[in-house]
């Protein structure tokens, strides 16, 4: 490859990094407009029932075990694609994708058993601002999972090359920052419930 067939790569990647940096950006402001309007409309319940009523830490808690786990597999398939260890790295983000699968699963359960209850969106202003942040999450883990499995297949048909070492990180990034970001939810809806 030629010097400058070589910058024109670097270029394109710290572009797309970059983009990726500028898109985690805008997600957190996201997120944090989500937090502050969940957090107004906490106590606006319509003389219905209040968080601390409807939402159980503890279920809460299993869903946190689950996809903190996952982002522990996924940091082990970034750090086996890199030490080369394809096999362990693929198996690994099939578990991160699994117990991400879980985690869906497991929030779209309660939901269920909220709209079931009688407990929608349209009930009161902290049901409005409950479900539009968790599943505002859902949602991203949700596309987690199809990048993710995207990133299995890229892995299974390219091994360890720099192309896919970047993408991998990207994902895995992507990935612990919507762990950051239900520790979050967790802390502040679920544990804040109880309090």
């Amino acid at each position: 490859m030629s010097q400058r067939s070589t910058k024109h790569v670097i270029e394109k990647y710290d572009k797309a990094e970059f983009g990726f940096w500028l898109y985690l950006m805008t997600d957190i402001i996201l997120f944090a407009s989500l937090f502050a309007t969940y957090m107004i409309l906490r106590p606006n319940n319509a003389d219905g029932p209040t968080a601390a009523e409807l939402l159980d830490p503890s279920y809460a808690l299993i869903e946190t075990i689950v996809l903190l786990a996952s982002s522990f597999t996924c940091g082990i398939a970034v750090l086996a694609l890199r030490f080369g260890k394809k096999t362990l790295s693929i198996a690994s983000l099939i578990f991160t994708l699994l117990l991400g699968a879980t985690f869906l699963v497991l929030e779209l359960s309660e939901f269920t058993e909220l709209v079931h209850e009688g407990h929608t969106w349209q009930v009161s202003a902290f049901l409005s601002g409950f479900f539009t942040l968790v599943a505002t999450h859902g949602l991203h883990i949700f596309i987690g999972l199809i990048w993710g499995s995207a990133m299995l297949t890229y892995v299974l048909k390219f091994g360890r090359t720099d192309d896919s070492m970047r993408k991998l990180t990207l994902f895995s990034l992507f990935w612990h920052f919507l762990d950051l970001v239900w520790i979050f939810i967790f802390s502040i809806v679920y544990l804040g419930a109880a309090l």
